[in-house]
């Protein structure tokens, strides 16, 4: 009898975890979904609620969590600046107090764990594009700073539980993702423009538009993380996960605009602090030990998350 793997996603019904627990479930895995609905949304995984190997914990992992279970994908936390500004103190929290709640849970029943890390941890870059080894420049008293810190901090804990626990740990870097189930308001560019553009409204660009971007599609990103969490125990990362295609945000303004089909224009304002002016991931690490590379183009998956946010709209 095929006996299966029992994972636990915590932030399983945000925008990126739901992705990665439906794949699990398609892939045979019997899925623990963990969320306290701060930014993530029961809608996002109401279409799994019937399958038997899924379960749905309503838990905040700033608190322990005492369940069994063979891999842990920590995805929890707020990733927008709107949200993770909205609470700063919290945001710490989540990647802080839940990091080492999550790791000792791991070291507790041996489960092999997966960080997901995130590109701010290279700040406003002085290295393009950014390779793993790049240690960034970061403001640590910004506003982005418990978002960033946090999540440096999150990545210091991983691999002090590995030097001195011996835990199992995966730590992924992820790069700017987008696709369906991306929160309508949560100030993401590709998000807002969609938005705008399909609202008829202007499509704001904060600074002169200039500043770029790599845009991964959210299934390709998904295919990543399964991969790194599937690597050999010496592979232990971080490994940047992103697509290396770079875009202006003035380009993808008038990609957006091309289609909807909106007669829409679009305004500047000022860029926010400490708003990077260039962010593309170096993926040769992940090409080279995960055999990993993005395969989805931005025109198809724009097309498909535009396909998503009409419907949201039409809901409304």
């Amino acid at each position: 009898m095929h006996i299966r793997k029992r994972v636990m996603v915590t932030g399983g019904a945000g925008f990126l975890g739901s992705h990665l627990c439906e794949r699990l479930l398609d892939e045979g895995y019997d899925v623990l979904c963990v969320d306290n609905y701060y930014t993530g949304s029961k809608r996002n995984i109401a279409h799994l609620l019937g399958n038997p190997y899924f379960e749905l914990c309503r838990h905040d992992i700033t608190f322990p969590l005492y369940v069994e279970v063979d891999e842990i994908y920590n995805l929890a936390c707020p990733a927008s600046p709107i949200h993770y500004q909205n609470d700063p103190v919290q945001t710490t929290k989540v990647n802080v107090h839940g990091s080492i709640n999550m790791l000792g849970l791991a070291k507790r029943i041996k489960a092999k764990i997966l960080q997901a890390s995130t590109s701010e941890v290279y700040g406003d870059p002085t290295v393009h594009p950014q390779p793993e080894s790049y240690h960034g420049n970061v403001n640590c008293i910004g506003p982005r700073s418990c978002y960033d810190e946090g999540k440096r901090c999150a990545e210091t804990l991983f691999f002090d539980y590995f030097r001195q626990h011996n835990l199992k740990i995966k730590v992924a870097r992820i790069f700017n993702t987008y696709g369906p189930r991306m929160h309508l308001n949560d100030g993401r560019v590709v998000s807002n423009f969609i938005a705008q553009a399909l609202q008829g409204k202007p499509l704001t660009i904060f600074g002169d538009g200039t500043q770029t971007r790599s845009f991964c599609y959210a299934d390709d990103l998904v295919e990543g993380l399964i991969r790194l969490m599937q690597s050999p125990d010496d592979v232990t990362g971080p490994i940047n996960l992103g697509k290396p295609d770079e875009f202006k945000i003035l380009e993808l303004a008038e990609k957006v605009i091309e289609l909807t089909n909106s007669s829409s224009e679009i305004i500047f304002k000022p860029l926010p602090a400490d708003d990077p002016q260039q962010r593309r991931p170096d993926i040769t690490l992940a090409g080279k030990v995960l055999g990993w590379e993005p395969k989805i183009k931005l025109a198809e998956g724009l097309k498909k998350t535009i396909a998503y946010f009409e419907e949201v709209l039409r809901a409304l």
